[in-house]
């Protein structure tokens, strides 16, 4: 019996290129199809900048990885998602920054471009397949008793990236194969080696965008207020946009007996309101925008782990569904920076990913 046709979305990186050797060595025929997301009008950082981030003038040149498919001895497409790209996740970044709230694109990105337009758009290319794969640390299986798809987090929890996964839906999940769940990365670099790949010792990504954010954001000039906690207003900002829950570095104030952070960004206001590191911390948050991996909303108020970002250790806590569709959260104990804009993930059984939504 013939094995089935995977599309595999190739980023240049050693995971990527790393399960795709897996996938080829488990018999499947495999086809690489790279996104192209960078918009030369978008501006290019001065100076030294994140060559390897997902948003840079370097993912313009997709020689290397037709290099890579080359050697991997691959099928290859390149699919123009930028449009997309700009409509979805560069929008939703401006309008949040501009609210005052810190997004988390990769979210966004993987559940709409990389899950959604990329494998659309081969498809309507002609190109056939079966299931369409990535490089992510994450693992999915079939649960039959329920009838539903489940994710789940990595074997290698230091990579676990079932976080920016949560809003895939289960359509989505009965398609997708992720080589590196059991995986660990030395054992990935191993594979790459092995394949003789020279992204084998290639640096990770560390951010979406290859600059500064206030380049990307590109906003007029907005002065305000900070204040403290109680209104005393002690210094002027430029932008609420250049600020997030818990910085603490280039606040230009001074004076005070214990460090002070951000603690609360009040866009009608147009303020930035500072404090000790104590305010940092609640025990609650309220969540909107929810997506539920199995589809539906659960019926009961329940218990269960949050992060409220990507390395964030999960947190305990007691959640409740309103009726319009967001949830409130009761920690246990108070969390530290409990940040508007970020994505509160929720997991059940330390591994299993019931959904989230975007922290209000």
């Amino acid at each position: 019996m013939e094995k089935e046709t995977i599309l595999i979305g190739l980023s240049g990186g050693v995971d990527s290129a790393a399960a795709a050797v897996l996938l080829k060595q488990q018999g499947y025929r495999v086809i690489g199809a790279t996104m192209l997301i960078w918009d030369p009008s978008l501006p290019v950082p001065n100076g030294p900048y994140q060559k390897n981030a997902c948003l840079s003038p370097e993912k313009e040149d997709i020689s290397e990885i037709e290099n890579l498919a080359k050697k991997l001895d691959i099928e290859f497409l390149a699919v123009d998602c930028r449009q997309q790209y700009r409509q979805t996740v560069l929008d939703n970044f401006r309008q949040e920054y501009a609210c005052g709230r810190t997004p988390n694109p990769c979210v966004w990105c993987n559940s709409l471009i990389k899950f959604g337009v990329l494998p659309a758009a081969a498809k309507a290319q002609g190109i056939a397949f079966d299931k369409f794969a990535t490089g992510h640390y994450a693992r999915v299986e079939y649960d039959p008793a329920a009838g539903k798809y489940v994710l789940k987090r990595a074997k290698d929890l230091s990579r676990d990236q079932s976080y920016f996964l949560h809003r895939l839906t289960q359509e989505q999940l009965s398609r997708v194969l992720f080589p590196l769940g059991e995986k660990t990365k030395p054992e990935i670099r191993e594979v790459a080696r092995q394949a003789g790949l020279a992204v084998a010792d290639k640096e990770d990504s560390q951010d979406f965008y290859c600059g500064n954010y206030n380049d990307l954001l590109n906003f007029p000039n907005k002065p305000g207020d900070i204040v403290t906690l109680d209104g005393k207003k002690v210094a002027r900002h430029n932008g609420i946009w250049g600020y997030t829950i818990g910085k603490r570095k280039g606040l230009g104030v001074s004076g005070f007996k214990t460090p002070m952070y951000v603690v609360r960004i009040d866009a009608p206001k147009n303020q930035v309101v500072i404090g000790p590191k104590e305010a940092l911390y609640t025990s609650t948050l309220q969540a909107d925008h929810v997506s539920w991996v199995a589809g539906e909303v659960p019926a009961e108020n329940f218990s269960c782990e949050i992060k409220i970002r990507n390395l964030h250790v999960p947190a305990r806590a007691r959640v409740h569904v309103l009726g319009d569709g967001s949830f409130t959260a009761q920690f246990a104990e108070p969390q530290l920076s409990v940040t508007a804009g970020q994505s509160a993930v929720l997991y059940a059984d330390g591994d299993v990913v019931l959904g989230g939504g975007i922290i209000k």
